[in-house]
């Protein structure tokens, strides 16, 4: 699998909340409607939480501000990641996701880069 991994600050004028709601009901449903345009096999959202558990996390490890989420975009080779932006529909959806980040997401405070898999391991749960 190849995984495009987006850690996402949100815009200064909207709180965690508003951040978090536009992108779970705007953009996702946006994206969703674009996975076959893109050749994507799995888009996540991972919304950051506050609070207690949260800080004593990040405390522990003397981090940087957190991010308010994390989206996951995952292909299932490198062939099919290569060929998301070769057609019209790809290009087009790709410019409409990206004025449609504009709008809820810092993106000179964010950050995106490509990935594989390196190594998985799994709970008892097999979760």
């Amino acid at each position: 699998m190849l995984t495009l991994v987006f850690c996402l600050r949100r815009q200064p004028a909207l709180s965690r909340a508003e951040f978090q709601r536009y992108w779970r009901e705007n953009h996702g449903p946006l994206m969703q409607a674009r996975m076959v345009a893109f050749g994507a096999a799995r888009y996540r959202q991972l919304h950051t939480i506050g609070g207690a558990e949260a800080e004593m996390i990040a405390t522990s490890r003397d981090t940087q501000e957190p991010y308010d989420g994390v989206a996951v975009v995952e292909w299932v080779d490198l062939d099919r990641f290569r060929r998301f932006n070769e057609t019209d529909d790809a290009r087009t959806a790709g410019r409409e996701m990206y004025r449609d980040e504009l709008n809820f997401i810092d993106l000179e405070r964010s950050t995106i880069f490509l990935t594989e898999t390196g190594f998985e391991a799994l709970g008892p749960d097999g979760a």
